[in-house]
């Protein structure tokens, strides 16, 4: 999951991942949230057809350092700055 500060792509039909191993911090919430698309024992490690293009960018976006980031296939993309954000609630609830 580390060794070299390049930014590695992993493509799938509707989303493509991009992986920074220098900036990982190993706190392994892609591993633990999506095995069967992250799995260190398999090359590549990364293999996003194994999951939804939804599902798959929800788990990149619980990526605390910014290692993993993603973009959709029609254009969407986040860069995680930091823990999931709760939805917002409306003044009055």
């Amino acid at each position: 999951m580390s060794g070299g500060s390049e930014k590695k792509t992993y493509q799938a039909q509707s989303i493509t991942v991009t992986f920074e191993a220098s900036r990982c911090l190993h706190a392994a919430e892609c591993v633990q949230g999506l095995p069967e698309v992250f799995d260190i024992a398999k090359r590549p490690w990364i293999q996003p057809d194994n999951a939804t293009a939804e599902r798959l960018a929800e788990v990149v976006r619980r990526c605390p350092s910014g290692a993993l980031q993603y973009e959709l296939v029609d254009g969407g993309t986040e860069t995680p700055t930091g823990p999931p954000r709760s939805p917002a609630v409306p003044p009055g609830s």
